[in-house]
């Protein structure tokens, strides 16, 4: 019995996305095999070791020895990464080699206070960024668009920890309105808790907004610029459907693509942001653990971090597919 082209069309069509979806989650899942090898190769060429930061000044090399012995320091550097890794993808974080602690309770309490710092951050950032990213391609070299590109050329251009400590100067210190510590714990109310991470998400939503907004408004204008939407014009359709249902539906792969990125990087990029506001995330975690040699939360944190960033681009790139009508049917 022969086929209707028009079902074998559609299920070519799928095969073909559902082959690029896997295509996209075995890349991503090989980027972070490659990852995982530079975390734990750089980590291993790092100055000094844990052993020397326990001991200190009473170290001496019988006693060095016999730590780094008893922390398993002393085992082939393969065997030591074969280890970890297959513990990490077993859902085992491991033991911090300062205070010999299980490090799961730790880390699930970081990145839960990471998680909703970018997550506060993420629910203003985004639709501020569509929605006057939309108004600067509609209004074009108008006022607002030239308001609009002074910002964000200004934000790009200035570090995420010169813009916090602007905010603390002024909010903080001057204005007497937020606190400049960013210090929270579990028994906070969600009140109390937001008042002190707004000069955190303030920071963060400064500088991602501009590079959302810069994207949407080109990704915009370029779908304006198409021969569809001038027929849509010419047919006397109003302006606000034009852009609702026909430019930005067209315009959503990179957008999609754009936003996916800048949420791995609320998540990722908050290192600065936590030294700078003393929040108890996972960037200050690092960057403790990195001034106390602690090498296996430096790693967890380190691949936790690529998981995210690397997870968030395999999200961007299915939802990509997903939207772009040109990817759902062969060629």
């Amino acid at each position: 019995m022969k086929a209707f082209p028009a079902f074998t069309a559609q299920r070519s069509g799928n095969l073909s996305v559902v082959s690029i979806i896997v295509q996209r989650i075995a890349t991503g899942l090989l980027t972070l095999w490659v990852v995982s090898l530079l975390i734990f190769a750089s980590t291993e060429i790092l100055p000094g070791d844990v052993a020397s930061a326990i001991l200190g000044q009473h170290r001496t090399p019988e006693a060095e020895l016999a730590l780094r012995h008893e922390l398993g320091l002393d085992r082939p550097a393969p065997v030591r990464y074969v280890e970890w890794l297959s513990r990490f993808v077993q859902g085992d974080i491991g033991r911090s080699l300062i205070n010999k602690r299980d490090m799961g309770p730790e880390i699930r309490e970081r990145f839960g206070n990471t998680m909703f710092l970018a997550g506060i951050a993420a629910c203003i950032a985004v639709p501020l960024s569509i929605l006057f990213g939309l108004i600067a391609a509609v209004r074009q070299n108008g006022f607002f668009d030239r308001v609009i590109s002074m910002f964000t050329l200004f934000t790009v251009s200035v570090p995420e920890f010169f813009v916090g400590y602007v905010l603390i100067i002024v909010f903080a210190v001057k204005l007497g309105l937020v606190p400049s510590l960013s210090m929270v714990d579990s028994d906070m109310s969600l009140g109390v808790r937001l008042q002190a991470v707004t000069l955190p998400v303030s920071t963060l939503v400064l500088v991602v907004l501009a590079h959302m907004m810069r994207q949407t408004r080109a990704a915009v204008i370029g779908v304006l610029s198409s021969p569809f939407i001038e027929m849509a014009i010419l047919k006397g359709i109003p302006w606000w459907r034009i852009v609702l249902e026909h430019a930005l539906p067209n315009a959503l792969a990179p957008i999609i693509n754009v936003v996916a990125i800048a949420l791995a990087w609320l998540i990722v990029g908050v290192v600065v942001v936590d030294i700078v506001f003393v929040y108890p995330g996972m960037g200050q975690l690092m960057v403790d653990a990195v001034s106390n040699r602690d090498i296996p939360v430096v790693q967890t944190c380190g691949l936790i971090f690529a998981s995210v960033y690397v997870g968030f681009n395999m999200i961007a790139d299915m939802l990509a597919v997903i939207s772009n009508p040109r990817l759902r049917h062969p060629r």
